[in-house]
């Protein structure tokens, strides 16, 4: 029989710390003190809440600080549920499993320069980065925050506002900034990275459109709205592991598909941008619909929640 793999780890809540802007920082660690998995810098984990929901933070302190997860979660009183059950429900002591870090940033040993750019909390994965890259000294980089006027965060992002790392703009006072300007030109030796409101993650997608994609790193708080394919055709997905055959039914995702016939598949976002239903594909022609996988994954992953398929049968790794 082959064994199933970890999928999700134990941990318990060891601290809970207010972080301004209607923010909290919550920190996870081993019940019995155990190193975690490892990560790299702003990789995501999935919570499984006490109370049933699936949701997705990026890490916010760095992989060295492998003892612990710390990620940092606004209340938004107009979201799915996931913030206000942690910041009204989840206490010190709280048992919470928690799956597998993935994806995250790294700069190659030829970036030589970092630019971030940040709307608000989306600030979180590249707090990690730029402690990570302080401490290396790895590449130079800066990080831009856009705020309206309070900054989330403010007493971890102090010392890198003092040492000139991280600039603060407050649209308050000045309005939303230059997105080009902030980053500059581009080349090989850059890499940036955006994480922030839709307007602001669409206009710098655009802009960095021409960019080698391997050196363009979007996170997107929301994920769209899902558009239905009016000529969307059944297929059927095989599942190489088992020889099991599944129909998709036309306009049917191939998540909900896979869920009907009794495979567990991990979900938080169902939009695409947050990787947590991340198959691997060996036969066929998927249609990707994702905002999250690189060129280069999509010719081995695709996002379950919203891909389709180009033929008549797709055989996937499960």
């Amino acid at each position: 029989m082959t064994a199933r793999p970890i999928t999700t780890v134990k941990t318990i809540v060891t601290g809970i710390e207010e972080a301004g802007a209607g923010t909290k920082l919550f920190t996870l660690a081993d019940p019995d003190q155990w190193e975690l998995p490892p990560f790299k810098s702003g990789a995501h984990i999935d919570l499984h809440l006490p109370n049933g929901l699936v949701r997705t933070y990026s890490l916010c302190n760095e992989p060295a600080d492998n003892a612990r997860y710390v990620i940092a979660v606004k209340r938004e009183a107009e979201g799915r549920g996931g913030s206000r059950a942690l910041h009204d429900d989840v206490r010190v002591g709280e048992v919470i499993g928690v799956s597998l870090p993935r994806g995250g940033l790294e700069a190659g040993a030829d970036i030589a320069r970092c630019v971030f750019v940040a709307g608000g909390i989306g600030v979180t994965p590249f707090l990690s980065m730029a402690r990570h890259l302080a401490r290396t000294k790895q590449a130079d980089f800066k990080l831009h925050l856009i705020v309206r006027e309070e900054v989330p965060l403010a007493a971890q992002l102090g010392p890198l506002i003092e040492q000139g790392r991280v600039v603060v703009h407050r649209t308050s006072r000045t309005g939303r900034p230059d997105l080009a300007a902030l980053v500059g030109e581009g080349g090989s030796a850059t890499m940036v990275a955006c994480c922030g409101p839709e307007g602001m993650t669409d206009d710098f997608e655009r802009m960095t459109a021409a960019w080698p994609a391997a050196n363009v790193h979007i996170e997107r708080f929301i994920a769209a709205a899902p558009v239905l394919d009016p000529d969307a055709q059944p297929f059927t997905l095989s599942l190489s592991r088992t020889g099991t055959e599944i129909q998709v039914r036309a306009g049917q995702t191939m998540l909900a598909a896979l869920q009907e016939g009794g495979i567990e598949i991990a979900t938080s976002c169902c939009g695409g941008i947050c990787g947590a239903c991340k198959v691997g594909w060996l036969e066929g022609k998927p249609v990707h619909r994702d905002r999250i996988l690189s060129p280069y994954e999509r010719e081995r992953y695709l996002m379950a929640c919203v891909a389709g398929s180009d033929a008549d049968r797709l055989v996937l790794d499960l």
